[in-house]
């Protein structure tokens, strides 16, 4: 079956995923965040995308961001994609793939989903049982988001500054955020929408992205084998790492 076009809207929030070949490690030491970190704000920079949530798993990586416009996604994720393949393959003397052919991307229905997608991507550590806070994990968005440190990757969305009068209060309200556990029907629409390359909202939400795009847009439903199921959902190692 061939594969359904992506959709990229000017400003509308969308949640991209790059993995690792195979699902095999793409960071390897702490210069290696670094690096992606630098290029990743220069390809920001450069393509006018502001980037809201990130979190750099050591097999993938997540972001949140919304373009200016539709091919702005595109260009960011080849161009640092291949500027860090290159700086991986000199300083480890390797050859061959290190992502996935083809990111996954899905568009987001922002009043609904944007703050929950946040969660999402900045607790994926605590998922992989790596931290038990977000907090305690360096490679995230979440010690900006929740905690106020300094960040200049991250560009809030205003639905995130809408959380508080000032600054203070935003972090106390998104921290609160995330005392209930996320629960696991919401960590799987979104997974599926990210797998089927769909957008993430209500009916009337998929109904003006089908008439602004012209392609009719519905997630399908699938069959989960259940030990793929229990290795997303358990324990897990650092070479099967979420989503």
């Amino acid at each position: 079956m061939p594969r359904r076009p992506r959709i990229h809207l000017p400003g509308f929030p969308l949640h991209v995923v790059q993995r690792g070949y195979k699902r095999d490690a793409c960071f390897f030491a702490e210069e290696d965040y670094l690096a992606y970190r630098e290029w990743l704000g220069e390809a920001c920079q450069a393509t006018a995308c502001a980037l809201h949530a990130y979190v750099q798993m050591t097999n993938h990586v997540h972001g949140l961001l919304s373009p200016p416009e539709s091919e702005a996604v595109p260009r960011l994720m080849i161009s640092l994609g291949r500027r860090y393949v290159q700086y991986i393959n000199k300083s480890y003397r390797r050859t061959g793939a290190l992502w996935d052919s083809r990111y996954k991307s899905s568009l987001l229905q922002a009043d609904c989903y944007l703050l929950l997608c946040q969660r999402y991507i900045e607790l994926n550590p605590v998922r992989a049982a790596m931290v038990d806070d977000p907090a305690h994990y360096r490679w995230s968005s979440y010690r900006t988001n929740g905690l106020g440190q300094r960040d200049s990757l991250l560009t809030p969305h205003a639905l995130y500054s809408s959380l508080g009068a000032n600054e203070s209060d935003r972090l106390v309200n998104y921290r609160s955020l995330f005392r209930p556990v996320l629960d696991s029907e919401a960590i799987s629409d979104i997974r599926m929408a990210l797998d089927q390359g769909q957008p993430l909202g209500d009916a009337r939400f998929i109904d003006s992205i089908e008439r602004a795009t012209g392609q009719r847009r519905e997630i399908r439903p699938r069959g989960r084998p259940r030990k793929a199921m229990l290795e997303e959902t358990g324990p897990q190692d650092q070479k099967s790492l979420d989503m």
